[in-house]
């Protein structure tokens, strides 16, 4: 299993909108960077995501699942290269892991979030997500 966060404005799609999806889940459209879309290509079923609320917030609220690998973006223009996967929500973090908190752990030093806060879509290491977790209190 490989770890992810993906990014949402809460305006546009919020935790709250993702719980409320269920089972079914939703396709996480609307991605326009390409090294975000080959993150997106990079998922497989079964990976899971912190879900990461930007803008004012600032921070990783829950997780999700890939329940559906890529497939085109249904929102892109006809003969555009961009993709989607499907994801539902899997759990909430008890704690908010806000930007701060996550800049201020040594250990996390070297997490992309940390060096390139403006990808929507980024991996996660193992030793992170457990860092992120943990301090999120599951």
């Amino acid at each position: 299993m490989a770890y992810w966060l993906m990014k949402s404005e809460p305006g546009a799609w919020s935790w709250q909108q993702q719980m409320k999806a269920g089972a079914k889940g939703t396709a996480w459209t609307g991605v326009r960077n390409h090294q975000a879309k080959l993150n997106l290509m990079k998922m497989k079923k079964g990976d899971r995501a912190f879900f990461y609320h930007s803008g004012e917030e600032k921070a990783a609220v829950g997780i999700v699942e890939i329940i559906r690998a890529h497939y085109p973006d249904p929102t892109a223009k006809a003969g555009e290269p961009w993709v989607v996967v499907d994801v539902k929500a899997a759990e909430p973090l008890p704690k908010p892991v806000t930007l701060g908190a996550i800049k201020a752990e040594p250990k996390l030093k070297a997490m992309l979030l940390v060096n390139n806060t403006r990808l929507s879509v980024q991996p996660v290491s193992d030793t992170e997500w457990k860092i992120v977790c943990k301090m999120g209190g599951l």
